[in-house]
């Protein structure tokens, strides 16, 4: 009996774990969110390098939901709202926001 009840139990627990793993959050992405969000971070990181006065390599860009995070190390006040224009040009951007620090 002792040994059904630790079989069921484990069952249960398997179970439990499985059904947990497979529940959505709030902040999970579709996949067209996921694939839109992909682009706009590729679209802002190539303007962001076609701009001799901003070094791209040195800004990280994220995107989620349309909204991008700029972050990383700039040269100037000017690059930096540069960058951040830039970033807002690109179609599907909602909002940019900027965690740039200067040199």
């Amino acid at each position: 009996m002792k040994k059904i009840n630790r079989s069921a139990a484990s069952i249960l627990a398997v179970l439990m774990a499985t059904i947990q793993g497979c529940s959505t959050t709030g902040v999970q992405e579709s996949a067209g969110e996921y694939a839109l969000d992909a682009w706009i971070t590729a679209r802002v990181k190539t303007l962001l390098s076609e701009d001799a006065q901003i070094r791209a390599t040195e800004i990280n860009i994220e995107t989620s939901k349309g909204v991008v995070l700029l972050t990383g190390f700039i040269n100037s006040e000017w690059a930096m709202v540069q960058a951040v224009r830039d970033a807002q040009t690109i179609s599907g951007v909602i909002s940019v926001k900027n965690d740039m620090r200067l040199k």
